[in-house]
């Protein structure tokens, strides 16, 4: 299958249909079709040749839609620029794939002069703003107006559409290489798992730049309805876009949710709309949980589990889990069970599955696995190892399929000897009432090896002491993973997915050193 399939079905069908709804500016499909068409005949002319990649640092945009849509329709290759980047991380980046157009909106002009210095060569810039281009870029707007349409080129199935660039155990970013028929499958699966509403717009609020904002986009596309937009994620402008808009669905972290409920403006504001939230990235407090539920009566809430390796989909947890009955039993906590169309299973060392109940690393198999990384044969090799996909999540498996992920390998600690997941600790640490948000991560220890330490986040005017934190753990876990050292923040470092960045908790505990705990997962002796 193509990705512009879903395009060329709504010009078939309902042309005359909002597509796309941004800062007030409304384009139906009929019209969106012939931009996209247009902007990949400029693209060809540019330069872009069949696979060939184009990048984009930009803000959510509906450019930023017909980006898309219009490199996949003239036969490119997406690469979509982490905005949150530093020049030096774009340049590689750009360097890696060997890109050579670079689209880029008003928010980054500033840091165009530092990429053209930095790259091996500079890229054709084109510029996505509303007024004139600068000295140097072309415009984006009169090249859609100055060419004319192509047809489709129909590039799909295996061919390459989009390399999405994810952390490297290098220290470089990896390239992860999706086909068309990777996102698309993903995109499919998770129809079946949770059909789209029909005659609905959804909010867009996740960057698109990100695996879940950009595949979130891609249904909307497949199921052809409407996408309203918002250049990032603010809790004023999301409440007032649901109200506006009657947007009946959207896709957000945690974090995100929480700040949409602390908003002065939302007892007050009409969502009644709003029949779907679905989040992920990150697990949901079982306090945060307990106030969507309450402050959003009707709204059907929804966990998505998936990585950037599978395009993005793997698990799904519905609905029917969050309400009272699934927060008795658990079940919210799970991140569901495997989608239709993929194998899921938890392994040990060896890859030999381990029994229900047993933690082990999750791997998958299916056809929304990616390609492998761009030019790193080796990280491919052990990413894929035995023909699965290694998610590096330490989960388990109960007997119903659903699974119940542990930690990240690397974010589990061992403290003498014995392991510590993380995420357990942090699970109790917010139960307290007087906990924002926390963190927790392993630091040097001479006697242990590694001593667990939580970063707290108070909520505003909490007064929160190290005891506090220390014996609230002693009540609901072992001694050995409760807190030894807590620090409180004002915030935590958040990535633009809203995970938290251990890494950056963990860099001044570990100097000289390289952290690592031993492998999580055993091999079977």
């Amino acid at each position: 299958m193509y990705l512009t399939q879903g395009l060329h079905r709504s010009l078939q069908q309902t042309p005359e249909r909002i597509a796309t709804i941004f800062r007030g500016r409304r384009r139906t499909f009929r019209e969106l079709g012939d931009r996209v068409a247009r902007l990949a005949a400029a693209l060809c002319a540019a330069g872009m040749a069949r696979g060939d990649r184009v990048g984009i640092l930009a803000l959510n945009s509906d450019r930023y839609l017909e980006y898309a849509m219009g490199v996949w329709w003239g036969g490119g290759v997406l690469n979509p620029v982490n905005t949150r980047w530093s020049v030096p991380e774009i340049a590689y980046s750009l360097d890696d794939c060997d890109n050579r157009i670079l689209i880029v909106d008003d928010h980054f002009l500033d840091v165009v002069s530092g990429i053209c210095s930095a790259v091996r060569i500079p890229p054709v810039l084109i510029h996505a703003g509303d007024g004139d281009a600068p000295e140097g870029m072309l415009s984006f707007e009169m090249l859609i107006a100055d060419t004319a349409p192509m047809q489709d080129a129909g590039r799909g199935g295996s061919d390459l559409a989009c390399i999405m660039y994810t952390g490297g155990t290098t220290g470089f970013p990896k390239g992860v290489m999706q086909t068309h028929m990777n996102i698309w499958s993903s995109s499919i699966m998770r129809m079946a798992e949770s059909a789209p509403l029909a005659n609905s717009a959804v909010l867009h609020a996740a960057p698109f730049f990100h695996v879940a904002g950009l595949g979130r986009a891609i249904i909307q596309f497949l199921a052809g309805e409407t996408h309203v937009i918002l250049p990032a994620f603010d809790a004023g402008d999301l409440l007032k876009a649901i109200s506006e808009e009657k947007v009946g669905e959207t896709l957000l972290v945690p974090t995100m949710i929480q700040a949409v409920l602390d908003h002065p403006d939302f007892a007050a504001t009409d969502l009644t709309s709003l029949k779907r939230l679905v989040y992920g990235a990150s697990p949901m407090p079982e306090r945060l949980l307990g106030r969507v539920v309450e402050s959003l009566p009707g709204v059907e809430l929804a966990h998505s589990y998936g990585m950037t390796e599978a395009c993005p989909s793997i698990s799904a947890n519905p609905g029917a889990n969050h309400g009272e009955a699934g927060r008795k039993s658990g079940l919210y906590r799970s991140v569901g069970r495997g989608l239709p169309g993929l194998m899921v299973k938890v392994v040990d060392g060896d890859g030999q599955e381990v029994p229900r109940g047993t933690v082990g690393e999750i791997v998958v198999r299916g056809p929304n696995v990616m390609a492998g990384y761009w030019n790193k044969p080796e990280e491919t090799a052990q990413a894929l190892r035995g023909g699965w996909l290694h998610t590096g999540d330490g989960a388990y498996m109960d007997e119903n399929g659903y699974l119940y992920i542990v930690d990240r390998l690397k974010d589990m600690i061992i403290s003498g000897g014995e392991n510590v997941y993380s995420a357990e600790v942090e699970g109790v640490i917010a139960r307290h009432p007087s906990v924002a948000a926390c963190a927790v991560i392993g630091v040097p220890h001479a006697t242990w090896g590694e001593a667990v330490h939580a970063v707290v986040v108070r909520q505003p005017d909490a007064v929160l002491a190290e005891e506090d934190v220390k014996a609230h753990c002693r009540l609901f876990i072992a001694g050995y993973k409760c807190p030894k050292t807590v620090e409180f923040r004002p915030h935590l470092p958040l990535s633009s997915a809203g995970k938290v960045l251990k890494r950056e908790l963990r860099a001044p505990h570990w100097p000289d050193k390289q952290h690592g705990v031993a492998a999580a997962i055993q091999p079977a002796r």
